[in-house]
């Protein structure tokens, strides 16, 4: 299933994409996907739901992030091979794990506007991965049973914040919009195989990003078996699991986000997105 979320900032309902490509309104028979709402036992029971007997959204509507409310927003870095060679880093031993600020989800189309004084914000398309059961201590072979699906993420970021402002990545992570997930969430049953899906982000039509998770350092499973070593990983819980090379602090000369630039990415089977910078 293709879940979404439409509607005006605040007010946006529950929905999802039927065979026809239409949105369906779930208001009706589903909580707003936060939490518990997007747990893998309230995701199962959607399947059973006629989505014909629903009505159709009309028009053309604002669409919002994927997830309600974040319950911890986390993030992978360095976590693709040829992003940890363009920044001249060596490749982690262990998952490199930070956080994003909650307040910083988006819409999938939603204009952005950089922080104040921003002179090095960057772009980083990433596979997102949603928690959908309680996982502590779990195994890699068992990991991907707790996924509740996967969805496309632009992990912005901050150079100088990130790296200039005493090295805390959260810094130059958070800041209003620069969590755009979505545009939908993908149940698990659809994404057979998290590794291998090519993924891809353009900056003002040009391709600068594009690769295949199979790249990935760490996988999803190696991924959230890691992080249950050390926290409770819980219903709504979002992991950005790392970008590929591309970015624009790795290009010579750099190149950082400025108004008027706009970025599109896309990740197979997940959808797309389109941010402007305004």
């Amino acid at each position: 299933m293709k879940l979404l979320r439409y509607g005006a900032l605040g007010q946006e309902k529950p929905g999802c994409l039927d065979a026809a490509g239409e949105i369906r309104d779930l208001s009706s028979v589903a909580a707003d996907f936060e939490g518990v709402g997007v747990s893998c036992e309230a995701l199962e029971a959607l399947k059973s739901v006629d989505l014909e007997a629903l009505p159709v959204v009309e028009d053309t509507p604002r669409i919002g992030a994927a997830v309600a409310r974040v319950e911890t927003f986390y993030a992978i870095g360095l976590n693709y091979a040829q992003h940890a060679a363009e920044a001249g880093m060596k490749p982690p031993e262990e998952p490199i794990v930070f956080n994003k600020s909650a307040s910083c989800l988006a819409g999938p189309y939603d204009a952005l506007s950089l922080p104040k004084g921003s002179e090095k914000s960057d772009w980083e398309v990433e596979l997102g991965v949603v928690i959908g059961r309680r996982a502590q201590n779990v195994s890699v072979e068992d990991a991907l049973s707790y996924v509740a699906g996967y969805c496309v993420i632009n992990d912005l970021s901050e150079r100088a914040y990130q790296i200039e402002r005493g090295g805390q990545w959260t810094k130059g992570k958070s800041a209003p919009g620069f969590g755009p997930v979505g545009p939908y969430l993908v149940t698990a049953d659809d994404v057979p195989d998290p590794q291998a899906l090519g993924l891809r982000l353009s900056l003002n039509g040009t391709v600068v990003q594009d690769n295949s998770t199979a790249d990935m350092i760490f996988s999803v499973a190696e991924i959230i078996s890691h992080m249950s070593e050390f926290m409770a990983l819980v219903p709504g819980d979002v992991i950005a699991t790392g970008t590929p090379e591309g970015v624009g602090m790795g290009m010579k000369p750099q190149r950082f986000l400025r108004a008027g630039d706009v970025m599109e990415l896309e990740i197979d089977g997940l959808g797309t997105q389109r941010t402007e910078v305004a």
